[in-house]
């Protein structure tokens, strides 16, 4: 058991000096009478049991009543918080390109969400002590999980997200503006924000060139990874019967604006045309993205106030109404 105020116990030390003083300069209760020989019986007589028993409840309700102040409570757990001072967010393309198959996840084919997402999924699982936070964009762009050490929620929203919930597009500069809204306002050592596309800009009210200098203005560093193999790729498709054929689509990545904006903030450009160099970037940001973790301790308490406060007061309540009844004295 620990104490929220421990200095409060002080006070203990000064009941008894208090209960000394009051013996010590109160009035003992008397009757007037005209002779002393009345009552040369019980002249005699000492401090009756009731008297002492009504003391001792008074002084112990107020002991109680001052270790409730101190606040007690116990420790039931201890829970430590790696920070790193890192602070990443992540902006993921999801627009409808992103359904291509190109890539192979466990042998089997898969597009490029899901390979992003597997890769990311690993990425997060490296960096425990980082604040990491989700950006989910097409032809707009949407804050899907805030900047957080709760990874087990950014992961849970990370498998929430789906291709078709945000109207079609490639916003770039859109997804940059809405990642550093997310970082412009953190004291970090280092922040950065990671960019996954597989398209041009073609959507977005915000041009990715002025994206890029408010995120150099800022301190951000913006890595760009151009997610999608070169030249065609399966791109899945209905036909009237149900059945699922594949159409050979052109990839067309932007890589010149990408590789600008990246190196205009400090960072890099990458091409991941499959799951091998995919999470080869990942592990060349996790590389060049270290710093050494800053641990804080935070102990979960459990209130003790009312183990001392209810039986003070009752202790106190107790000492008045037998004062007043059964133990009444006179005058």
């Amino acid at each position: 058991m620990s104490f929220a105020h421990p200095w409060l116990l002080l006070l203990l030390v000064l009941l008894p000096l208090l209960a000394w003083l009051r013996r010590r300069w109160a009035r003992e209760s008397a009757f007037l009478y005209s002779s002393t020989q009345l009552v040369q019986g019980i002249a005699s007589l000492k401090q009756s049991h009731a008297s002492i028993v009504l003391r001792q409840l008074r002084w112990l309700g107020l002991a109680c009543l001052i270790v409730a102040l101190a606040r007690p409570r116990i420790g039931e757990s201890e829970v430590s918080v790696s920070a790193s001072g890192i602070d990443i967010v992540v902006a993921m393309d999801f627009s409808m390109s992103m359904a291509a198959e190109d890539f192979r996840v466990d042998n089997r084919r898969a597009n490029r969400v899901a390979a992003a997402k597997d890769v990311l999924r690993k990425f997060i699982a490296r960096r425990p002590s980082d604040r990491i936070g989700l950006v989910a964009f097409a032809g707009r762009a949407y804050v899907a999980a805030p900047l957080t050490l709760d990874h087990a929620f950014l992961l849970e929203r990370l498998e929430q997200l789906q291709l078709g919930v945000i109207e079609d597009g490639t916003a770039i500069g859109a997804a940059i503006a809405a990642g550093l809204n997310r970082l412009r306002d953190l004291d970090s050592k280092s922040r950065i924000l990671i960019v996954m596309t597989d398209g041009q800009n073609n959507a977005g009210k915000v041009p990715p060139a002025t994206a890029a200098e408010a995120a150099k203005a800022l301190g951000v560093k913006v890595y760009t990874i151009g997610v999608g193999t070169r030249g065609v790729a399966p791109y899945p498709q209905r036909d009237a019967f149900g059945q699922v054929r594949y159409v050979p689509t052109n990839v067309d990545i932007d890589e010149e604006l990408l590789t600008k904006i990246a190196e205009g903030t400090g960072a890099k450009y990458f091409r991941a045309v499959d799951m091998d160099t995919l999470r080869s970037i990942y592990d060349d940001i996790d590389a060049m993205e270290k710093t050494t973790a800053e641990v804080t301790t935070y102990q979960r308490y459990h209130e003790a106030f009312s183990w001392f406060a209810i039986p003070g007061l009752i202790l106190l309540l107790l000492e008045i109404v037998l004062g007043h009844t059964v133990w009444r004295k006179l005058p």
